[in-house]
This record gives C-alpha cells, sequence and structure tokens, in this order.
C-alpha cells in the first residue's frame, strides 16, 4: 500500500519557531518529506525606510532587525557609513564598542540556549539563562537607557561615554560568568535526553553549509573554520586573542558546543578590553558628522545650532558604494549601502544571517522525524525580526 503524504502547518503561532514563521511541512507517517518556510509576517520595510531618512536617523531602524543582538546592528551599519566617510574612530570608541559587541553575543546566546533548551524539554537552563541575561540588559540600560532598542553607538563613535561603575558591573560578569557556563554544560552535555534529540539531528555538511550561505556558530558547526572577526577583522578584534570552536559532527550537538565555547570566548575578549580601556576621546574629529558634546548643547548657542543642524540636515556622504559585514550572533550580518553623495542613503541593503540561514532548513530536516524539527529551529538561532526586517 502507497503511503500518503500528508501536510501540516507548523507555525505561525507555533512555540517553537522563535518567532512568526509558517513552516509548511510534507510528511509521511512521521518523517519529513519536504519543507516550505513562509516569512513576512513582521515586514516592516526598513531598507526602504532608509533611503528617506538621514543616516543618523536611519540608525534607530536597524535595532529593530535581530532585536536579540541590537548592537550589533548598530555596529555593522556605522562602520559601513564610516567606511564611506573615510572616518577614522578613536581607540577608547572602538574598545567600548568591542566589549558592548561581545555582551550582546553573551545576551544573545543565552537566550537561544534558554529557548533551545526549553523546546526539548529542559526548563532549568532556561530560567538560569534568563537570570545571567538580565544582568548584560542592566548594563544596556546603564550605557543607552534602554534594555532592548540601545541605539547606542553612532557615526564616528558613541552617543556617550561609559557611566560611572559601567567597568566595575562588567568585571563581576568577567568573573561569574564562566561558572555559569560550567552550570549549564553539568546540566545538558552528558544528559542522556539531550544527546538522543542533538547528536545526529540537523547534519549539515561543511560543503552544503557554505553552498547555502550559512554562517556563524551554525557554519562552524559543521567544521568551517571561518570567523570575520579574525578573518576580516573590524574594530580592532585583531588585536584580541581568541578560539574560533569549529564542530567535528555537522550536527545539532556541535552547533550547541561552539556556541558554549563561543561564551567563553566573549568573555576572555571583553576581559581583554577591559585592561586595555584608557580615558580618551569616544568621537571622531569630525565636527559636520559627529554630534556636539551634551555639555555645548545645554550650555551654548553654537553648540545648539549644531546639533539642531546635525540633527535636521543630516550630513553629505561621499558619492560611492559600500559592503561592511560584522560577526553577529547568528553569522554575518552585512550592510551593503549607495551613496548619490546626498544626506540619505541612495539604497541600502542588508544581509541577514538568519534569512540566509533559514534557506538550509529543509536540507537539514530532510529524512528526519517531526519531533526533530523543534531542535532543527532551535539550533539554526533564528530571530524573525532580520529575516522580514
Amino acid at each position: 500500500m502507497a503511503s500518503e503524504i500528508m501536510t501540516l502547518n507548523m507555525g505561525p503561532q507555533h512555540p517553537s519557531t522563535h518567532g512568526v514563521l509558517r513552516l509548511v511541512v510534507e510528511l509521511d507517517g512521521e518523517v519529513i518529506q519536504k519543507i516550505t518556510p513562509h516569512i513576512g509576517y513582521l515586514h516592516r520595510g526598513i531598507e526602504k525606510l532608509s533611503e528617506h531618512r538621514t543616516y543618523h536617523q536611519t540608525l534607530p531602524l536597524t535595532d529593530r532587525m535581530d532585536y536579540l543582538a541590537p548592537m550589533h546592528n548598530n555596529l555593522g551599519y556605522v562602520l559601513a557609513v564610516e567606511k564611506l566617510l573615510g572616518l577614522d574612530v578613536p581607540e577608547r570608541a572602538k574598545l567600548v564598542r568591542v566589549i558592548m559587541a561581545e555582551l550582546t553575543r553573551l545576551k544573545s546566546h543565552l537566550v537561544w540556549i534558554a529557548c533551545h533548551a526549553l523546546d526539548i524539554g529542559a526548563m532549568t537552563v532556561f530560567l538560569y539563562a534568563f537570570r545571567e541575561r538580565e544582568l548584560v540588559m542592566d548594563l544596556y540600560e546603564m550605557v543607552s537607557g534602554a534594555r532592548m532598542t540601545s541605539n547606542y553607538f553612532r557615526v564616528g563613535g558613541l552617543s556617550r561615554d561609559l557611566p560611572a561603575g559601567f567597568e566595575q558591573k562588567v568585571q563581576e560578569i568577567v568573573d561569574t560568568f564562566p561558572g555559569h557556563f560550567d552550570t549549564y554544560e553539568g546540566l545538558l552535555t552528558k544528559n542522556t535526553i539531550w544527546l538522543q534529540r542533538t547528536i545526529g539531528n540537523g547534519v549539515i555538511s561543511a560543503e552544503d553549509a557554505i553552498d547555502f550561505g550559512i554562517s556563524g556558530p551554525a557554519l562552524r558547526g559543521s567544521g568551517v573554520d571561518f570567523d570575520l572577526r579574525r578573518d576580516l577583522p573590524y574594530s580592532g578584534y585583531e588585536n584580541f586573542e581568541f578560539k574560533v570552536p569549529v564542530g567535528e559532527n555537522c550536527d545539532t550537538f556541535d552547533r550547541y558546543k561552539v556556541r558554549l565555547v563561543e561564551m567563553r570566548e566573549s568573555v576572555k575578549i571583553i576581559d581583554q578590553a577591559l585592561k586595555r580601556l584608557k580615558p580618551g576621546p569616544i568621537l571622531a574629529d569630525a565636527p559636520q558628522v559627529c554630534y556636539p558634546p551634551k555639555e555645548s548643547v545645554y550650555n551654548s548657542i553654537e553648540g545648539l545650532i549644531h546639533h539642531f543642524k546635525i540633527a535636521s540636515e543630516g550630513f553629505p556622504v561621499p558619492e560611492g558604494e559600500v559592503y561592511m559585514a560584522v560577526e553577529n550572533p547568528k553569522g554575518e550580518l552585512g550592510y551593503y549601502i549607495v551613496s548619490d553623495g546626498g544626506n540619505m542613503p541612495y539604497r541600502m541593503r542588508v544581509r541577514p544571517p538568519s534569512f540566509v540561514n533559514l534557506g538550509a532548513i529543509e536540507k537539514m530536516a530532510k529524512g528526519s522525524m517531526l519531533a526533530d524539527l523543534v531542535a532543527i529551529i532551535g539550533t539554526l538561532d533564528i530571530v524573525l525580526g532580520e529575516i522580514d526586517r
């Protein structure tokens, strides 16, 4: 008797799809034959909106893409604009950017391990990881006043310097987080159920991962030794010592191990940056691009006019085009910007890692059981905000 193919909708409200995602799954019994992702439920037209806003006004839009890693979104954008301008950023601003970017990587990976573990049935890790994430969110609030959509970086540097007590709080994270990672590993790495649900699940070879354009931990989990921070460094990452972990078996368990090691390495990078942090300017010497200090705005008419002029009119960017990519927690986040010499991007396109990585879900899941699809979605660590942009 011939088997009957059954078509099921998984989502868009399914709790394990990590956003408003609809997967049309074709099943032979409980074995996956085909998956078709349906996206667009969150589409906000950020790329098109940016073409009608000045370069500074576009910056807050980027927070809303991967809302778990807003400072990486900001960083990629400001680096692209600075590249067009030929603008050099002060050393202190570079170090603070690295610290905040790696804290953001920790924050994003903590949400990943919490939700991934919960999807597979491990609730304790979820509670612990969100407890630690709150500490990073507190630091976000200290520097920017916001816990998610931070909008802290600026073209040319930072919106403000670090507040008093910030470095001590970061040092506490450096000192305590490795112990928390040990706890996660103690709960999961040798857990029989965890191993059964992750080993041999969602296998994708290095060759296929490259062909699909996968990047980030998902690519490194397939044994491809590539990390933009090391191989195409930016913001002074070439001056830091850190290890790039890679997997061997190309499965969900390997991607789990890669992200755990990445969190440990992020702590090491933050520690190195803290030790190098010295007083100094936080904005480039470019008054035509950078906002004046708040003290000047509040206490002098010249400062107020200067601020108003940049805020209302923006600044011209030399004609040209540029692509700039950063190592977002999910993978390669790239900005392609075309300038016609005006004060707004003529065109802007974003290369979001979640969107590209999602394209490999059928390759990873075909032939697996339906229950394994939950683990595969989790191992990709997608955020629908940047898939739909």
